[in-house]
């Protein structure tokens, strides 16, 4: 077998927390074959089936960091936590809404590689117990001969069963990426995909209206959320065209679709109804 028909051992997952049907129309956004499967109470995985890392693209981890946030900021009411590993490294990044994604990286031996405080602001943004939970994210900082990055991402997954999540058997991070699809297909996955850039954009009038505050936000606050996602939406879709870096990509033209909406919702809101002649 030659290097390049060698299977790669980069693999990723997106853990969302939300259900299922709350999911799927956000992830037809990210323009890439997926498969959708429940995965514990209020919890969904998606398990990427064209992955760019397997072609000499991109990097997984710069592009699933770039699927978080496409999602998070899409859904803007549930986290999503992206777990991913290669030959050399595995690590997680967390997306919650427009704040600025979170993450930690270990080595494939599994030496730490992140900052501690990344791990305590992960289990604050998903709301994990402050002390049980914390308790056991700290082993995951400190150095052990016998966790690899994998097993790493795996007792990461072990914590995360306390607040629900319950990833069906034969998916697991750290898995060959033929493995993972046949597991979700075996649970009866569904079968996820967007067909453009202009779909994406389309798309995002429905979710904004079906978020619980979507139909809500108006006024000063509303506009200054929409300029926020203009001002960093623009800048990080050229510059992710210019690295052609897919997920990055996707994310910006969200940011900007959600920006651009929330202007002209708030404009024409504020209008209010035509007067109407006696």
């Amino acid at each position: 077998m030659n290097a390049t028909s060698r299977p790669s051992p980069a693999g990723a997952l997106l853990l969302c927390r939300a259900e299922s049907t709350l999911v799927r129309p956000p992830a037809q956004l990210l323009r890439e074959h997926l498969l959708l499967v429940p995965a514990g109470t209020d919890w969904s995985v998606l398990v990427p089936e064209g992955t760019p890392w397997l072609h000499g693209g991109e990097p997984v981890e710069r592009a699933v960091s770039g699927w978080a946030t496409a999602l998070a900021v899409s859904a803007a009411t549930w986290p999503v936590l992206a777990l991913w590993w290669d030959g050399e490294r595995a690590g997680f990044v967390l997306a919650t809404g427009f704040r600025r994604p979170v993450g930690y990286t270990w080595l494939a031996d599994g030496t730490p590689a992140g900052e501690d405080e990344a791990m305590r602001t992960f289990a604050d943004r998903l709301a994990l117990d402050p002390v049980l939970d914390v308790q056991d994210l700290e082993p995951l900082t400190v150095p052990d001969p016998d966790a690899d990055g994998a097993a790493r991402l795996v007792g990461l997954v072990a914590v995360l069963t306390r607040a629900g999540l319950a990833l069906p058997a034969g998916i697991s991070p750290g898995e060959d990426t033929d493995r993972l699809r046949s597991a979700a297909l075996a649970r009866g996955a569904e079968h996820v995909e967007g067909s453009g850039r202009r779909d994406a954009v389309r798309a995002v009038p429905d979710i904004v209206e079906h978020r619980p505050l979507g139909p809500c936000l108006r006024g000063p606050r509303a506009r200054a959320l929409a300029a926020a996602q203009l001002a960093a939406g623009l800048p990080l879709l050229l510059w992710a065209l210019r690295r052609r870096s897919g997920g990055w990509a996707t994310a910006g033209t969200v940011l900007v679709a959600h920006g651009a909406l929330g202007l002209a919702h708030d404009r024409l809101r504020a209008g209010g109804p035509a007067p109407t002649r006696a």
